[in-house]
């Protein structure tokens, strides 16, 4: 381990508790999550299955583009 590894755990300490902050006093405005066009929720009486589609490629965009920018000013 050296010094660009510790940078790296505390940046990404700091966006969990951030997440978390913003989870614990928005919740409820962030009810939309998971049920964007092109989530599959199938609900039957004994089963539920979720498959949140547009949600985990808008995270996973989200989460690039925070990344870049992190690798571009450290």
């Amino acid at each position: 381990m050296n010094s660009q590894t510790g940078k790296y755990i505390i940046i990404a300490g700091v966006v969990l508790v951030v997440i978390g902050f913003l989870v614990s006093f928005f919740y409820d405005k962030l009810n939309w999550i998971g049920r964007l066009p092109g989530d599959i929720r199938i609900e039957k009486e004994n089963f539920r299955f979720y498959f949140p589609v547009t949600t985990m490629i808008l995270a996973s965009i989200l989460l690039s583009v925070i990344i870049q920018l992190i690798r571009k000013f450290m």
